[in-house]
């Protein structure tokens, strides 16, 4: 897939199949549009183009409002919609002066002039351009004069779509992270980089990655305990044999086993929300590795505990339960 950030890299096309949308989470029902992109442009020997926005248009329409949060980061989307078959992705850099263009303004020099597009699939409740005035009829209209088609995504698909969005980052705010997964069709994760931090764990014997997540708009799971797998760089090839490290096809990773953390550390009276991983029979130095952690499930909630002795206790409960998890 080619990934473009904005529209003036893209060259236009003889027959682009298109489809807009911000896709957050590419889960079930994004997917079933986007295969239907896909089949579509194989059968008319066209080109698949998702045209989507970054930042998200109501981070840009209400900025005051901080609550939004993305089950993906762009990279994150992109790597989904690869995988998917798309065969061009357009990151559109979503403004106020992008938001006011005339619907037809729209039409003409972004979906004609820019992409070539020749058919386009989307939302029976789509609105674009200035004041949301755009709408299925203004595309269907256009299309006859500019020479495209419109196939409308049906409105119990977009329902369910809306539905599955809404219902998978209530999920992850809880925690459910299995009720996620299968709304999502994969496991939630998290990238990040691995800096360093106060070292508690090592002593304790359960050392601990500590991870920091770039992109503030990132939805961040519920507080507590979870199962996890952690990709990373094969690099320490020397000892992937004696650390237990699994290949994961042509990807140049290695995946591990491990249990994350979520929470402000109350046992110690912690001041910030922290976000670490016990990887098992790992003992590398990995500061500055850029780490992705899978989440599969959720074991407990963060607890206070009366200190350091308890709280290992409960921590060796916790890698049984993960062990078991993993083995089951």
């Amino acid at each position: 897939m080619k990934i473009y950030n904005n529209l003036s890299e893209f060259k236009k096309l003889a027959n682009a199949i298109v489809t807009i949308g911000t896709f957050d989470g590419v889960h079930f029902g994004h997917q079933k549009i986007i295969k239907q992109l896909v089949q579509k442009a194989k059968a008319d020997n066209g080109e698949s183009v998702i045209l989507t926005f970054f930042p998200h248009p109501r981070m840009i329409i209400d900025p005051e409002n901080q609550d939004l949060k993305m089950i993906n980061t762009i990279n994150e989307k992109a790597e989904i919609l690869n995988r998917l078959g798309v065969d061009h992705l357009i990151i559109t850099p979503f403004t106020r002066d992008f938001s006011n263009q005339l619907p037809e303004d729209y039409i003409k020099n972004i979906l004609v002039d820019n992409i070539g597009t020749k058919h386009i699939i989307i939302g029976y409740d789509h609105r674009f351009g200035k004041d949301r005035s755009g709408n299925l009829n203004v595309l269907k209209t256009a299309g006859t004069h500019f020479g495209f088609t419109v196939e409308e995504i049906m409105e119990q698909d977009i329902h369910d779509v809306a539905v599955s969005s809404t219902k998978i980052r209530q999920a992850l705010l809880a925690g459910d992270v299995e009720l996620a997964n299968d709304y999502l069709g994969y496991p939630f994760s998290i990238f990040g980089r691995v800096i360093k931090g106060d070292k508690i764990g090592r002593t304790i014997g359960f050392p601990t990655a500590n991870i920091f997540v770039e992109e503030i708009y990132k939805l961040i799971p519920g507080d507590g305990i979870y199962a996890v797998t952690v990709e990373m760089s094969s690099e320490f090839k020397e000892d992937l044999q004696s650390t237990g490290g699994l290949p994961t096809p042509d990807s140049g990773l290695r995946t591990y086993k491990g249990m994350a953390y979520i929470g402000q550390r109350p046992t110690i009276n912690g001041m910030t929300r922290n976000i670490e991983v016990n990887i098992f029979d790992f003992n590398q130095e990995i500061y500055g590795q850029d780490i992705k952690m899978n989440f599969l499930k959720f074991l407990r909630h963060d607890v206070k505990f009366t200190g350091l002795e308890a709280l290992t206790v409960q921590l060796q409960k916790d890698k049984e339960a993960t062990l078991a998890y993993f083995n089951r």
